[in-house]
């Protein structure tokens, strides 16, 4: 919460989705989520696992949660925001894509088979219940990094689970579902080292700087006139008992 707090009060942000929360909804600090402007949360949790939220300080219209691959794992809660610029609300997925382990082998892995046929049915839950002219954003921790230089070598990386070539066709798969469109790639070129997550064993991160983009930010096209700017927190990545993963923020103008 004190790091929550921080991030609030520093950048802002009317909405924020969070992934991991590893608890279940009964004990959510909600009376500290309030006290921050966030009066209206949509939560699904569970003990020690996973978990998402949206926190937000405009209403929501609509909220979902959807169970995956047949599992009850708080990993996709979806929220409707109405805006200015749209007849139809703006839609919000907030995803926490499974690590899959540390062998990039679905016949002796079963998380690794479980991340892949996670990613497999979002892409056919997409194309199959909405549309690339609908305003739609899809976030969070995908745990894959698609992109050559969305990691540090992308040699040394590509038999290492987050850049492999399965996970990253997979992941395109869902990318190309209804003509998603990378927002942060859209303010930094393919060209230029982008990084979300370090690894907690790098002792001194910035030295090694061995990170990877982990975290994404996807916008359908009607959004993308309304694209302003973004950021990555990495200073975060300092804060006392940091996430491994550091802020990841857009400002869309709705």
């Amino acid at each position: 919460m004190p790091l929550l707090g921080k991030i609030a009060k520093t950048c802002k942000p009317d909405i924020i989705c969070l992934q991991e929360t590893k608890t279940p909804d009964e004990h959510f600090p909600i009376e500290a989520v309030t006290a921050l402007g966030y009066k209206h949360t949509h939560i699904h949790g569970m003990k020690s696992y996973n978990g998402v939220a949206i926190l937000s300080r405009v209403p929501f219209t609509t909220t979902e949660i959807h169970h995956r691959v047949g599992k009850k794992d708080c990993r996709h809660i979806a929220a409707q925001i109405q805006s200015k610029k749209f007849k139809k609300p703006v839609e919000l997925h907030c995803l926490y894509i499974p690590a899959g382990g540390d062998e990039p082998d679905p016949d002796i892995n079963e998380k690794f088979k479980h991340k892949l046929k996670f990613v497999d049915e979002m892409t056919r839950w997409f194309k199959k219940n909405r549309t690339a002219d609908a305003p739609l954003v899809a976030l969070g921790d995908f745990n894959i990094a698609p992109l050559e230089h969305d990691v540090w070598s992308h040699k040394q990386l590509l038999k290492v689970v987050s850049h492999t070539p399965v996970e990253v066709e997979k992941l395109n798969k869902m990318y190309s579902s209804i003509g998603w469109q990378d927002a942060i790639r859209h303010f930094v070129p393919e060209e230029e080292k982008c990084y979300t997550w370090w690894s907690y064993r790098n002792r001194d991160w910035k030295k090694s700087n061995r990170g990877r983009r982990l975290d994404h930010i996807w916008v359908t096209k009607p959004l993308m006139p309304h694209l302003k700017s973004h950021k990555i927190h990495t200073v975060a990545r300092d804060s006392e008992k940091p996430s491994d993963h550091v802020p990841v923020m857009i400002d869309l103008d709705l």
